[in-house]
């Protein structure tokens, strides 16, 4: 597939990352704290079956460990939102079948050679282990997030969130520009920017509420 095709899969992938974001963002400026709509579930969930299929074809394995991890915690979330079952019938088959077919493409068509990814042929070891850190620490905020959620019953994204995102986002710059991957270094860049201004909110609030 060409160049160009790849990079557009995985700038319209962090096209829906960024939308999330930003609503996200726009909400919590507009009652000032962190809110979590609905909205950003939802389009979590279409980003990362995109950025899944693009690390698949840039042969990136931190990128596709990291949606592959964090893809049921997302729907986790709509769960506790009761808003999975008010979703309409296409979304729901969208998110349940269409992973299930790129699994099924990758174990049937697919040409990479998974030895590759991991025997640093194609990329430099040292960045190979650089990437998954970062992707590792970036999806933890997401397991700490259902953690908090499940304890106190309501899906809420607390400051330990915005601290692992901070510091995952900061090392998935890094990878990026070694790996010279412009979907990387722009995602990363800008997502900072709102993960320091989240961050802000989040402790405000904690201090505005004790007693």
């Amino acid at each position: 597939m060409n160049q160009w095709m790849i990079f557009a899969v995985g700038f319209l992938a962090q096209l829906l990352f960024s939308a999330r974001l930003i609503s996200q963002w726009f909400l919590s400026e507009k009652s000032k704290k962190v809110e979590t709509p609905v909205l950003f579930w939802k389009l979590s969930l279409l980003a990362s079956i995109l950025l899944f299929t693009y690390g698949y074809l840039r042969e990136d394995l931190a990128i596709m460990l990291g949606q592959f991890l964090i893809y049921g915690v997302y729907w986790r979330n709509l769960r506790i939102q009761n808003e999975w079952k008010n979703r309409s019938f296409i979304f729901k088959l969208l998110v349940v079948v269409f992973p299930v077919l790129i699994i099924a493409y990758i174990a049937i068509f697919g040409r990479l050679d998974w030895k590759d990814l991991v025997k640093g042929e194609n990329i430099a070891l040292w960045m190979i282990a650089l990437g998954i850190v970062g992707q590792l620490v970036y999806t933890c905020r997401f397991f700490y997030q259902w953690y908090y959620a499940e304890k106190y019953h309501e899906s809420i994204l607390p400051t330990g969130f915005w601290i692992l995102s901070l510091m995952g986002s900061s090392l998935l710059l890094t990878y990026g520009i070694f790996r010279k991957d412009p979907v990387l270094m722009s995602a990363h860049f800008f997502g900072g920017i709102i993960y320091m201004r989240d961050l802000y909110l989040s402790r405000k609030t904690e201090v505005e509420v004790k007693p």
